[in-house]
């Protein structure tokens, strides 16, 4: 039985809103993560939370530099927040960025250390614990703080043994409810047009996106002004308490954390500002 976590400070509030015409923040809902709850209808019927016109914007795959910071700077300007679905691995490149992100107000969740697909036949059932729990383990190495017990699987790829795993160690999961498929996307526009044409069909909907892309950063003022014009709402979802970090994986990123990539670069090439 692991023992309760210690009290962590409590996150960074939002910044006040100075923009009368944002699109804000509609509702915060506070989620307990007991059992593994699913969300996202790709996958998860069981729990319809949303009302008709709302949505929770979810960015996979960062931090990264110059697009994450867009994307924040583009919620901040439209007063509004998402939830954040780093890889471990670039966590530890870029530490300062996903502390930007949660101290920005955002909610930080996980999405493998390596964005390894765990229906990989190869991978034996260890390897595909060790991707999970070795990116909450790099999210917190690079906050200073644990994540929320938010997951959400690399290319959606919903190995069952992992959902209970998750469910065992009381880890919400996220799916979607529409992918915007910006990875695929040859330009900004084809992202926006995208998300609204799903959005607009199904009413309401948890929407994937990648911080890590650069036609997403480019696309959300726009996508965001476009949301705000069709009457929808965000919704920010909190989890009850975060993650309980397995200790046998901390004391690997402290290891890790040796490496070169983190610590050797000059701060000009880490820090920009992007917004004063």
């Amino acid at each position: 039985v692991l023992a309760a976590a210690p009290a962590q400070p409590p996150q960074p509030a939002r910044a006040a809103c100075n923009n009368p015409n944002a699109l804000g923040v509609g509702r915060t809902v506070e989620i307990d993560t007991t059992g593994g709850p699913g969300f996202g209808f790709e996958h998860f019927k069981q729990l319809d939370f949303l009302r008709d016109h709302e949505v929770v914007l979810t960015f996979d795959d960062g931090p990264w530099p110059n697009n994450t910071p867009a994307v924040l700077k583009a919620l901040a300007d439209e007063c509004t927040t998402g939830i954040f679905f780093p890889i471990g691995k670039h966590a530890t490149y870029h530490p300062e960025i996903l502390k930007q992100v949660y101290n920005a107000g955002h909610t930080v969740g996980a999405h493998t250390w390596s964005h390894a697909n765990l229906n990989n036949k190869k991978l034996t059932e260890d390897q595909r614990k060790d991707e999970i729990e070795k990116g909450f383990a790099a999210v917190k190495w690079a906050l200073g703080v644990s994540p929320s017990p938010f997951f959400r699987f690399p290319a959606l790829q919903h190995p069952p043994e992992m959902v209970t795993y998750l469910g065992t160690r009381n880890v919400a999961i996220f799916s979607c409810d529409l992918d915007s498929f910006d990875f695929k996307a040859s330009k900004l526009q084809t992202v926006i047009d995208t998300v609204m044409k799903k959005v607009d069909k199904l009413g309401k909907g948890i929407i994937l996106m990648h911080d890590f892309q650069k036609h997403t950063a480019e696309a959300l003022p726009e996508l965001l002004s476009r949301l705000k014009a069709g009457g929808y709402k965000v919704v920010a979802m909190r989890a009850k308490s975060p993650v309980q970090v397995l200790p046998k994986y901390e004391e690997e990123l402290a290891k890790d954390a040796k490496l070169p990539t983190v610590s050797a670069r000059p701060v000009n090439s880490v820090v920009t500002t992007v917004n004063e």
